[in-house]
């Protein structure tokens, strides 16, 4: 009878076990990698979903959408080609404005300093506001088209979102 392993033998369960455990810990990197892009895509959605909340209902209760820097920011401008700039009159009769600058969403009240409203760890690439019936002379009930091409993260964990929505004046136009 045999008391023990060889030489052999026991180079043989080595060699065996080096390569699971390599094939183990390759699987636990990619868990690591998924879970790391998981967490960007958490927070993209988060803060893109309070950051569109906000503007959409601020929009939606106010009025005088004015899409562009030309002009008056106060005067109705409807932007059916698509701006950078979008400032209307709140419900409070207040000035305000959200503008794409330097990869962030920032918002300005009246004609105070212009403040983020995304987070430093997301980067936005693109933001277009879209106006309709801005005017009071035509047949439109106003409505703004906000587009938002964002990302976060970067190498393989970078995660890339477009975000459309639709905000119509809750007023009727007179």
């Amino acid at each position: 009878m045999k008391k023990g392993f060889t030489l052999i033998e026991l180079m043989v369960a080595i060699s065996i076990f080096v390569i699971i455990m390599t094939i183990s810990m390759g699987s636990i990197i990619s868990v690591f990698e998924a879970n790391r892009k998981s967490r960007t895509i958490k927070t993209v959605l988060n803060n893109l979903n309070l950051a569109v909340e906000s503007m959409s209902k601020e929009m939606r209760f106010g009025k005088n959408y004015h899409c562009g820097d030309e002009g008056t920011l106060t005067e109705p401008e409807n932007c059916p080609g698509g701006d950078t700039l979008m400032s209307f009159l709140s419900s409070d009769d207040v000035q305000i404005t959200y503008r794409f600058y330097e990869q962030r969403i920032e918002k300005q009240i009246d004609d105070g300093g212009y403040i983020p409203v995304t987070a430093p760890e997301i980067v936005i690439d693109d933001l277009v506001f879209y106006t309709l019936g801005s005017g009071t002379d035509d047949t439109l009930q106003p409505k703004v088209v906000i587009k938002i091409k964002s990302h976060a993260g970067s190498g393989k964990a970078q995660s890339n979102f477009t975000l459309q929505t639709l905000v119509s004046q809750r007023t009727l136009d007179r």
